[in-house]
């Protein structure tokens, strides 16, 4: 069995160069026939013969890029790694690798939207994921999708299926459009999406005006003290439907649809207990900073930054060169992605509609109970079920009412946890609560017996916890278990700060306006490492500056407590290897011509080996025992055996032995 995972690593092992040497290919799009549909409402549209519609203009030459193709290359390399140590029998470097993967693969994504429509992407996505699943024993799919908007932007945001000319489609008789701040332009794009909305897919539209009676009153108070155009609540319609615990394919989370690293940028907590950005008001209210700050970014064109809320300002950047420098939505919007394309347009019909749904063919006015809540403090962790029947509903109204809690438990730590209640239950809930037994509170480490079959990443998937922290509690913990051994779980902690019941938990500390100027942070600065500084020029983005500085956009974002919004005469603090630190800070002195040829190269890293002044090696980011192996010619184990090592693990700064 060892013989033929090696053949399969040296098969694989080949992939990333193959897939650097692909060129970037264009994708033609193809037009469906027209469809008719009768909608049986009471107005109908009236509809001229419409005329051929004009071809779409798309292309992944952007996906295809050499920056994409070498991620994808690195990510490769880890799951190599990954497998080498399983055949290695070791299980706490392979669950680093997997999971460097994971990271890797969410980063991609965070920097590049539009990759996940590159097939060489998907292919590596779905070798990862079976890695992972294999590993901890996984049998449902890892990315739970949730929620019906995201098979609705698959037809809705479709610019090949232009079933209707919207050029030809005519509005309402009489329709009243009260003044906005937002332009509320219509043109064929936005008549499409509100033929969509009004005579193709009118259940849709009905189903958000049901749920905005529920939550917009509050989202309106929010965005008003936000000093955010109230308008703009109208476009959580098309990010989520209105539905709290959406979550797409990749990973964006919540009615607002924040990734997590955009989230914490504005004190969104998320850990293995609590997600706020499920939570309406807190993510709400994050949303509002957001939209404002990429407002600031766009010198207030709320256009551009409803597009830079759907699609990321180096995405936008780029737009914005291939129409010769305008920055204006509709300018660039050939050169966007398809679903940023169908953004603005499914906005602006969404708010026509809901501000005259009558007019329309809907209800003028849709009841449903407000979002409201009374909150109750709990100290430690105890089971929702218990609660539940202390306020007298069922767990799952309970959860409905607290729907960024994502076990089976209240969260545990020395901070009390505001759970949210019906209105008029807290005296009855404080009364019940009283009797519950301290003995019914869980505890932070749990015992489990292994049963046949199981893992040890199988038991860490269990109980969230990983296999290097079972390693840290279990003494003479091997790779191999027995059924009946008995293991401590440690079970994750709590949040680090006070879960508040309105406002995102770290708020206090998060960046809540553009003016605000991000502090720098070292809580996450790597071993062996020094401090430069980069002051940002004109045209960089996040993902430009990491690759100069051979590191992660996640790793310069979490350094300088920022989002992906930076602006020239910013400056920012980046760690990079001490060995290399003068090289590095050369950068800042470049011109953009020098630091473009930077990208291009691909950094330093295809410089030409150097040894310290001991002829060792000094390791860098990307590299592994694979490569160097092959630059020194040499193999995995004469390195491993040089240096002592006892796995294929190594690390940034690392000084290792090599042959002469």
């Amino acid at each position: 069995m060892a013989n033929k995972l090696r053949s399969f690593i040296l098969i694989l092992l080949a992939a990333p160069f193959a897939i650097q040497a692909q060129e970037a290919q264009l994708i033609k799009i193809q037009y469906l026939p027209e469809v008719r549909i009768d909608s049986g409402l009471k107005w109908e549209p009236k509809i001229e013969k419409p005329k051929k519609p004009e071809k779409a203009i798309f292309t992944t030459a952007e996906v295809n890029n050499p920056e994409i193709l070498q991620r994808i290359a690195n990510i490769y390399r880890m799951h190599l790694m990954a497998v080498e140590a399983q055949i290695n029998n070791d299980a706490v470097v392979a669950e680093t690798y997997i999971t460097d993967a994971l990271m890797a693969i969410q980063n991609a994504m965070n920097d590049y939207p539009q990759v996940q429509e590159n097939k060489k992407f998907t292919e590596l996505y779905r070798t990862v994921m079976t890695e992972y699943q294999a590993f901890y024993g996984i049998d449902e799919p890892i990315v739970d999708i949730h929620g019906d908007i995201f098979a609705v932007h698959q037809e809705m945001f479709m610019s090949e299926n232009d079933w209707m000319d919207g050029a030809n489609f005519i509005l309402p008789e009489n329709l009243t459009v009260r003044k906005t701040e937002v332009p509320l332009i219509r043109n064929r794009q936005v008549n499409n999406h509100i033929a969509y909305l009004t005579v193709r897919r009118p259940e849709i539209m009905e189903a958000w005006l049901t749920r905005s009676a529920k939550y917009f009153p509050m989202m309106t108070e929010i965005f008003e003290d936000e000093g955010v155009p109230t308008e703009l609540i109208h476009l959580a319609m098309v990010e989520s439907g209105l539905v709290p615990v959406a979550r797409s394919h990749a990973r964006a989370t919540g009615m607002w649809q924040f990734m997590r690293a955009t989230g914490s940028v504005y004190g969104l907590e998320v850990n293995w207990w609590i997600d706020e950005r499920r939570d309406p008001r807190k993510s709400t209210r994050a949303a509002a900073q957001h939209l404002r700050d990429l407002s600031d970014y766009w010198s207030g064109d709320w256009h551009m930054a409803m597009a830079n809320y759907n699609v990321s300002t180096r995405r936008m950047n780029s737009s914005v060169r291939q129409a010769n420098g305008e920055k204006n939505y509709w300018e660039i919007y050939p050169f966007l992605p398809r679903e940023t394309r169908g953004y603005v347009p499914g906005f602006i019909a969404a708010t026509l509609i809901a501000m005259n749904p009558g007019e329309f063919g809907f209800e003028e006015d849709y009841k449903s109970e407000l979002y409201d809540f009374e909150t109750v403090e709990i100290q430690g962790s105890i089971d929702l079920s218990l609660l539940a029947e202390c306020a007298g509903i069922t767990t799952q109204e309970l959860q409905e009412y607290n729907p960024e809690l994502l076990r089976w438990a209240t969260p545990p730590g020395e901070t009390a946890y505001h759970l949210k209640i019906p209105v008029g239950t807290k005296e009855m809930f404080e009364e019940n609560f009283r009797d519950i037994p301290d003995d019914k509170k869980h505890n932070n480490i749990v015992i489990h017996t292994v049963k046949r079959g199981e893992s040890l990443g199988l038991i860490a998937n269990r109980y969230g916890t990983t296999v290097r922290s079972m390693y840290e509690v279990n003494d003479g913990l091997s790779n191999l278990i027995q059924p009946g051994q008995d293991l401590v779980i440690p079970v994750p902690e709590g949040s680090s700060v006070a879960i508040r019941s309105d406002r995102p938990s770290h708020a206090q500390t998060a960046r809540t306006s553009a003016s605000v100027t991000p502090s720098t942070s070292s809580a996450n600065r790597p071993a062996n490492t020094a401090a430069v500084t980069y002051t940002v020029k004109s045209g960089d983005t996040v993902g430009h500056i990491a690759h100069w500085f051979e590191t992660q956009s996640m790793a310069v974002r979490s350094w300088n407590n920022i989002g992906n919004i930076i602006r020239p005469g910013q400056r920012l603090t980046l760690y990079v290897p001490t060995g290399k630190k003068d090289y590095f800070e050369r950068i800042n002195g470049l011109s953009l011509a020098e630091r473009q040829s930077l990208r291009n190269s691909g950094g330093s890293s295809n410089s030409s080996v150097a040894l310290n002044d001991s002829g060792q090696y000094v390791v860098r980011r990307n590299d592994n025992l694979h490569d160097l192996a092959k630059r020194f010619t040499t193999s995995i184990q004469e390195l491993m055996n040089l240096n002592g090592l006892s796995s294929s693990r190594i690390y940034v700064g690392q000084t290792l032995i090599v042959p002469n």
